[in-house]
């Protein structure tokens, strides 16, 4: 398992996966990739077919499903700013400052066990 300060490779493992799904958890949003997931401890945002969005804005769980189908072909992390997983012209981004934070954590990738199921054992990166 990976600890804060050592998130090499969390989102790198979803290069190329599809989002399979969009899960709207109470106050936080989870990316699931037929195994790993992405989960959003922060209020997401992000650009989808030239339309901005934040979450929870009116609007943005319609845009948000609509990355369910599309495919991770870059990444990008700025440990002190954000974490961004692009989509072709499509972008979703976590924010990781200091004030976008509701806890210690602003997210986190599960990776997948032995079998292919989400589990820690699979590793688990947080920001």
């Amino acid at each position: 398992m990976n600890i804060p300060g050592n998130s090499a490779g969390g989102l790198q493992q979803l290069m190329g996966l599809e989002v399979s799904a969009v899960s709207f958890v109470r106050d936080f949003v989870e990316l699931h990739f037929d195994g790993p997931i992405l989960r959003a401890l922060s209020d997401p945002s992000g650009v989808y077919g030239g339309t901005a969005w934040q979450f929870p804005v009116p609007g943005s769980l319609d845009l948000m499903r609509c990355y369910i189908g599309e495919t991770v072909d870059g990444c990008e992390e700025d440990p002190e700013r954000l974490l961004a997983l692009h989509f072709g012209e499509h972008r979703f981004v976590i924010p990781l400052d200091d004030g976008s934070s509701l806890g210690p954590e602003s997210a986190h990738v599960i990776g997948v066990d032995e079998d292919g199921r989400p589990s820690v054992r699979g590793g688990m990166w947080i920001w």
